[in-house]
């Protein structure tokens, strides 16, 4: 429709955020799944090249510390901080989301004491953190409750001692209310471990001033770190000389070139590194955060609140009726930024993978999850509003033409 169309102009043509789509690598396709895998920012492929020329090429082992190698984890993390809403000294980058859950999911666990004997886990969480949760209840000899997240304020109590929670559902894009479970497991005296993969880089978290213990991200979403970038582990400040890692690593001993039997904890969030930094992601991640620079957080949500809000308004546009129907919720309260729309099953029609194929095929990329969901990530610093329509025009398009 005409006019769908020139509202999208003109909502680009007032786009604060739109000159950053610049600092990235793309290409003439609509991209949709930043929630996966986030866009190569254009000034990375130097910064690695340099990376393996010259620090390793020439300067080898010295990189460690005249190329800063050793520091980059911590360096990292509190170019990261501020994004999560975060003091420096609380964040450290390295390993994957897994193991960085299941660091701080046993830390939380042996912090709690052992008259605490249950773990509460995100019934709808992403499979992998619940995989973490049952093993790290075993290990620390604790029985695993899942929960749905609005269950966990009459869930929680005397007997439990940490709670995984996601900040936003990886399927539906549901964003759940952080300050107020955070608040409500900190009453029942346990500790909340939030996974922000779906958060970070995408809206305001707050882990400071809502009053988060133990948290985790991904960089390779939002953030555009690349694709298995080390993922971040942040601890709040006063846990920190409680925090006592399932894993603790050379890396984070306290003298870690002093090589002694004995273990002793580094201060501060470097107690979360574990062994040798995986520098060429690292370094990586660290030049990808430079699209950052000058971006307030509370922007990037309202244009994403924006784009979604105008992504929903067209395919209720374009899209025949009854073909979709939205898993996201509209309230902005309680959205991320991702819309995920049910494939309703009509007759012959295909589902909602092979859409997903047809979509691509026409330069519209998104992702599906079974059994029926569409899946459309808007990432502000590079997706406009003039994507949006033509997304959801096509989508519309190859509904129809497949009715």
């Amino acid at each position: 429709m005409s006019e769908l169309r020139s509202r999208a102009d003109e909502l680009d043509a007032a786009d604060a955020l739109a000159a950053l789509r610049g600092r990235f690598v793309l290409d003439d396709a609509v991209y949709l799944d930043g929630n996966s895998l986030g866009a190569l920012p254009a000034h990375v492929p130097a910064r690695i090249a340099d990376v393996v020329a010259r620090e390793w090429g020439e300067l080898r082992i010295r990189s460690w510390e005249e190329s800063g190698w050793w520091t980059a984890p911590e360096r990292a993390g509190d170019r990261i901080a501020p994004l999560v809403g975060a003091a420096p000294g609380q964040i450290v980058v390295g390993d994957s989301t897994s193991v960085n859950v299941f660091k701080a999911l046993v830390a939380a666990a042996r912090m709690a004491g052992e008259d605490r004997d249950e773990i509460l886990v995100d019934a709808t969480t992403f499979p992998t953190d619940g995989y973490i949760a049952a093993s790290a209840a075993r290990m620390t000899g604790r029985t695993l409750r899942p929960v749905t997240p609005a269950e966990v304020p009459s869930a929680v109590g005397a007997r439990t001692a940490a709670v995984l929670l996601n900040h936003v559902d990886y399927r539906t894009g549901r964003l759940h209310d952080l300050p107020a479970l955070t608040a409500a497991v900190r009453a029942a005296g346990a500790y909340a471990v939030w996974d922000l993969c779906h958060s970070a880089g995408a809206l305001p978290v707050g882990l400071d001033e809502h009053g988060v213990g133990l948290a985790v991200g991904c960089t390779y979403k939002y953030l555009n770190g690349g694709p298995g970038s080390p993922a971040f582990l942040y601890v709040r400040r006063d846990l920190q000389d409680r925090f006592d890692s399932p894993l603790p690593g050379w890396n984070s001993h306290a003298e870690p070139f002093g090589m002694r039997p004995e273990y002793a904890p580094a201060e501060g969030a470097a107690r979360g590194r574990v062994g040798t930094p995986d520098i060429l992601s690292l370094l990586a991640l660290e030049a990808a955060l430079d699209v950052w620079d000058g971006v307030r957080i509370e922007g990037v949500r309202e244009k994403s609140l924006a784009l979604t809000d105008f992504f929903l308004r067209c395919v209720d546009a374009y899209a025949p009726g009854g073909r979709v129907e939205s898993l996201t919720p509209r309230a902005h309260a309680e959205r991320g930024s991702q819309v995920a729309l049910r494939c309703v099953p009509a007759g012959g029609a295909p589902d909602a993978a092979e859409v997903m194929r047809r979509l691509i095929a026409r330069g519209v990329v998104g992702d599906f999850r079974r059994p029926d969901v569409l899946r459309f990530g808007f990432t502000p610093l590079y997706v406009g509003f003039a994507d949006v329509e033509r997304a959801a025009r096509v989508l519309g398009e190859v509904l129809r033409e497949t009715a």
